[in-house]
């Protein structure tokens, strides 16, 4: 029996969220069990009453803590409460539930770990163009920091397999969408996307003013998530970038003394000395950093085998091949 958990983190939906019920299918071929997951994001309104009148699960804690602490939080109980499929999808109706029948398939079928819904911002009227631009780049610089080939990387509707469950961890409390899509390239998931359009926006977005907070909070997220799985990789580009920095004035220093007028030109030295000095520095800070790295994998493989050993592998989906 295969259970599809159906997840909606909620920060004050209560207008929203009944047509996000309505919305969602009672069936699907290959899931015997459908549950519907409520992340109380410390709601003010009356979205828990409406969520409760719905008969949905509802998870609350105190306080408003953020997209990636709901969705870490929405997850783990997934997982306590049997998922073998969780699907994300957003409390303010921006996704159409029909697709979920869809966005589960890759998973049933064994194709994938990770499903994600692509909306085609490049299609979307009320984006502007400036917003498409920001988009595409986004997810170009997502694909090529994950390894993986996704069209439309900031989408929040997503399914996720028990094995990609077990083995994500989410490490951000402003959102988990970049974050798992790197740690899913890293870890070897297979990550697909599926077609999909967008409903007509209910509200401006909670999670930044503008798309410029947007791009730092996302940017900044996407590089320390790198950073924890490629330390070696980003201080051996950035401390290269030092060293070459710090050769080309010593260069021209050594140039100048051997014809004989090295004094006049002390400031090359000095300015190629400490880039060279910074440069050689990073790269030992990123052999430092490698090491580091090498002991959270350690950490995580431990993690994911006592979670498996809490809530089981995909042993309803066994024998099913994935493509790799």
């Amino acid at each position: 029996m295969v259970k599809l958990v159906i997840q909606i983190p909620c920060y004050n939906e209560e207008k929203t969220l009944p047509s996000v019920l309505a919305d969602l299918p009672k069936k699907i071929e290959g899931i015997k069990e459908i549950e519907v997951q409520i992340i109380d994001d410390g709601c003010t309104d009356k979205t828990v009453e409406v969520a409760r009148k719905h008969g949905c699960h509802i998870v609350s804690y105190v306080g408003n803590k953020g997209l990636g602490v709901a969705f870490k939080t929405g997850m783990e109980e997934a997982l306590h409460r049997g998922a073998d499929i969780l699907v994300n999808t957003d409390g303010d109706h921006q996704y159409p539930g029909k697709y979920i029948a869809e966005l589960v398939q890759p998973i049933l079928r064994g194709k994938a770990d990770m499903v994600i819904g692509d909306r085609q911002t490049s299609k979307i009227s009320h984006f502007s163009p400036i917003k498409k631009f920001f988009q595409w780049l986004g997810s170009s610089l997502t694909r090529f920091l994950s390894g993986t080939r996704v069209n439309d990387s900031v989408s929040g509707f997503r399914a996720y397999s028990k094995e990609a469950m077990l083995q994500l961890n989410v490490v951000s409390t402003f959102s988990y969408v970049l974050d798992t899509i790197v740690q899913a390239g890293k870890k070897g998931l297979k990550v697909t996307n599926i077609t999909i359009t967008t409903n007509k926006p209910t509200r401006s977005s909670r999670l930044f003013k503008n798309i410029f907070q947007h791009m730092k909070k996302s940017g900044s997220n996407l590089v320390r998530v790198f950073v924890m799985y490629e330390p070696f990789k980003f201080f051996a580009y950035v401390s290269g970038f030092f060293i070459v920095c710090g050769l080309i004035p010593l260069l021209r220093y050594l140039w100048f003394l051997f014809q004989g007028s090295g004094d006049g030109h002390i400031q090359s030295l000095l300015a190629g000395s400490v880039l060279l000095l910074s440069g050689v520095t990073l790269f030992g800070v990123g052999v430092l950093a490698d090491l580091n790295a090498i002991n959270r994998k350690l950490i995580e493989e431990s993690l994911y085998m006592q979670k498996k050993g809490m809530y089981g592998g995909n042993e309803k989906l066994k024998g099913r091949k994935y493509e790799r």
